[in-house]
């Protein structure tokens, strides 16, 4: 490459008194000159000697036609008109300086133009100076943000090709590599937990135990709060390796440590964890470590998802006939080449779109078994055809039992609709738990009372199975509805009476009122010792003269009389809440919104409305940390430390947040639902699958 002149060379340009002689030879040298160099050679400008401008800083300035007062040449910037002398002993500088900060320029410099040897005097652009700094940054980026290894900054080809690009940028190897990924975590970790200490609110958690390829134990637990801001967020705090035995007390104590390098122990709400026994010795042990409210009366709330993976995979136990002849069915269709060609045929004579491809379930998961029948559903009429056109297909369903597939598929659709909501992260779920979970229960009652013997047998049984966790579940979640301003309390009058009766319901709501107000006291406590009381300042000028009646003994008597009576007449703003009428509940509202902009109306409801609305009705979040741990050790990459790991999946959530950790509910719903959960005996949680199994072929599907 060649060396690039001087742009600050002195241009000779002409003396004032040179206006009558311009040689011929000079402008016959003028027109062979190319188009990339600028001359001085201007209308009303003559001057003894004429030379090339070889600064790249004329490209941008034009010469205007007349000299200044002065006979100076005078040049003006093409975008905003400024002038400049352009008198060679001027130089370049002020011309350069002012490309830099013309506010009118529509692109930045991009590096110094120099001449290319090797192309006949052409210009072309230079990369910028390298900030190595930013080099190193970006390329812990890319490491955190793809899954991809350490080696990745020693592959030959990438180093070959960071060489072609810029000879001058050199990659640091894997070590260093590493070392810049745990600095920037340490970095990270800084701000998140400065974050956290500054938080109004307080804080809900989630936790998870899940065993790697190499069957290592790990725990996520990660965050819930509304910040500042009223925004819900979502946050892993730990993906830790946790040695066995993975008891009750064991995990309490690794989760207690966990909060104090947080500093956060005295900021905790809530904890969801699955349903296992081992999860409730953990709750009951820890919280009385924590800071509480109301003694920690609320603080354990069960995984919604799995208890709804419990009620289903418990009626499915049921499995009618012809669910097993579409089982078949898609097994056949499947089997071979030429089936799946006559099938496609079928989907084209019936006008059928064919991209979506057929789906086998996997009985473990009963998601798989709804998506299954709903693909099914979609080709019966290629099914139909297809049953006259190949003889050896004699699977296919009766009327009567499509009409079957039909019914169960649209009473899988309620389950698998609720689940979805439930396992949302990035907006509030408590309060949708109660209308949802009511949703269920009505579905299955209706279901009872159904004269198809298959549908009532796999509703009986799924009604006993949510009977025996309806008993159980966590009265905040009823709170969460109330605070909902579509709902109130209204909604949980009438919830109660549907599922308990009058009477009963009656009685119900007597006790749900009275946890309501112990909970609002709680709060109100809380308030009344952490608020300092301001002194109401006199309205009294200083040379202003009054009558001291504050000072006169019989008076006190009044001020106690005054306070009472106040005391008496005056409304709690849970009170006034619940008196004033219902958002219609057509209204799409944002719930954090609604009670950031009513805060100063609600002073102490709004704290519990954002303490209350940040707890999540399911491990989603925990499982979504799993499913990132699973890219992140999988078998290429199974040796990488656990504080290395940790630090990788911890970065990809704070960094990137729910754009790259919230997997397809499809494929994490599965794995959910393929999790045998212990509801009734033992003391160790059933861990997660390695994420290096082999997907559903259902996934599988929609992925090709």
């Amino acid at each position: 490459m060649a060396n690039s002149p001087n742009p600050d060379e002195p241009i000779d340009l002409p003396d004032s008194d040179s206006d009558d002689e311009v040689s011929d030879s000079h402008q016959t040298e003028s027109k062979k000159k190319t188009s990339n160099v600028t001359s001085l050679n201007k209308p009303g400008i003559h001057f003894k000697r004429q030379r090339k401008l070889t600064s790249d800083v004329w490209a941008n300035f034009e010469f205007l036609d007349k000299p200044d007062e002065q006979g100076n040449i005078i040049c003006k910037c093409k975008k905003c008109g400024q002038k400049y002398n352009a008198e060679s002993r001027q130089g370049t500088g002020n011309l350069k300086r002012h490309i830099k900060k013309c506010k009118k320029r529509t692109f930045k410099d991009v590096g110094q133009m120099i001449i290319d040897s090797s192309s006949s005097g052409s210009m072309m652009n230079r990369v910028p100076t390298i900030d190595y700094d930013i080099v190193r940054e970006m390329l812990s980026i890319a490491v955190v943000k793809h899954d991809l290894p350490f080696q990745f900054a020693e592959y030959s080809v990438v180093r070959k090709l960071i060489n072609y690009i810029n000879p001058d940028v050199k990659l640091v190897s894997r070590n260093t590599l590493k070392a810049d990924v745990l600095k920037m975590f340490k970095r990270e970790k800084d701000k998140l937990k400065e974050e956290l200490s500054v938080v109004k609110g307080r804080i809900s958690l989630t936790s998870d135990c899940w065993t790697s390829i190499t069957t290592d134990g790990y725990m996520s637990l990660t965050a819930h709060f509304v910040d500042n801001q009223w925004n819900l967020q979502k946050k892993i705090l730990n993906f830790r390796f946790l040695p066995p035995p993975h008891t009750g007390v064991h995990m309490s104590d690794h989760v207690y440590d966990f909060l104090k390098e947080w500093g956060i122990q005295k900021k905790i709400m809530c904890i969801t964890l699955d349903n296992a026994s081992s999860n409730d010795v953990f709750a009951d042990v820890i919280k009385n470590e924590l800071d509480l409210v109301c003694g920690g009366d609320y603080f354990h709330v069960r995984c919604c998802a799995h208890i709804l993976n419990l009620i289903v995979q418990d009626g499915l136990k049921e499995i009618n006939e012809a669910v097993v002849k579409v089982r078949e069915t898609v097994k056949y269709c499947k089997g071979s080449q030429a089936r799946k060609q006559r099938f496609l045929t079928c989907v084209a004579h019936v006008e059928l779109d064919s991209s979506g491809g057929l789906r086998q379930d996997v009985p473990t998961r009963w998601n798989s078994t709804y998506l299954m029948l709903e693909n099914v559903l979609y080709y019966k009429k290629a099914f139909l055809h297809f049953q006259k056109v190949d003889a050896n297909y004699i699977h296919c369903p009766t009327n009567e039992e499509w009409g079957r597939i039909e019914k169960l598929f649209r009473f899988l659709k309620v389950f698998f609709d609720v689940t979805n909501v439930f396992s949302g992260t990035n907006y509030p779920t408590a309060n949708v738990y109660f209308p949802n979970v009511l949703k269920i229960r009505l579905l299955l009652k209706e279901e009872l009372e159904n004269s198809d013997n298959f549908m009532h047998k796999m509703a009986a049984r799924m009604n006993e199975k949510f009977a025996k966790y309806w008993t159980n579940f966590s009265i905040i979640m009823v709170v969460a509805v109330v605070l909902d301003p579509r709902f109130k309390y209204e909604f949980v009058e009438w919830a109660f009476k549907k599922v308990y009766g009058e009477i009963e319901g009656t009685n119900e709501l007597v006790k749900f009122k009275e946890r309501l107000d112990y909970l609002y006291g709680a709060y109100v406590t809380e308030a009344s010792t952490t608020t300092p009381r301001t002194r109401r300042r006199s309205s009294r000028q200083p040379n202003e003269e009054q009558v001291d009646v504050a000072s006169d003994s019989f008076m006190m008597d009044f001020d106690n009389f005054s306070s009472s009576k106040s005391y008496v007449a005056a409304k709690s703003d849970l009170q006034i809440y619940l008196e004033e009428p219902l958002i219609p509940r057509a209204t799409n509202i944002n719930i954090l919104y609604h009670w950031k902009t009513n805060v100063v109306r609600y002073p102490i409801l709004s704290k519990m409305a954002r303490d209350i609305l940040a707890i999540p009705i399911s491990t989603v979040a925990s499982e979504s940390a799993f499913s990132t741990g699973g890219r992140v050790l999988d078998c290429y990459r199974s040796s990488l430390k656990p504080n290395t790991a940790e630090a990788i999946i911890c970065l990809k959530d704070w960094t990137f947040g729910e754009a790259n950790m919230d997997p397809q509910l499809q494929d994490l719903c599965g794995k959910i639902m393929a999790m045998k959960v212990n509801d009734d005996v033992g003391d160790t949680p059933s861990p997660s699958p390695p994420q290096s199994a082999p997907e559903s072929p259902a996934v599988m599907e929609s992925q090709t």
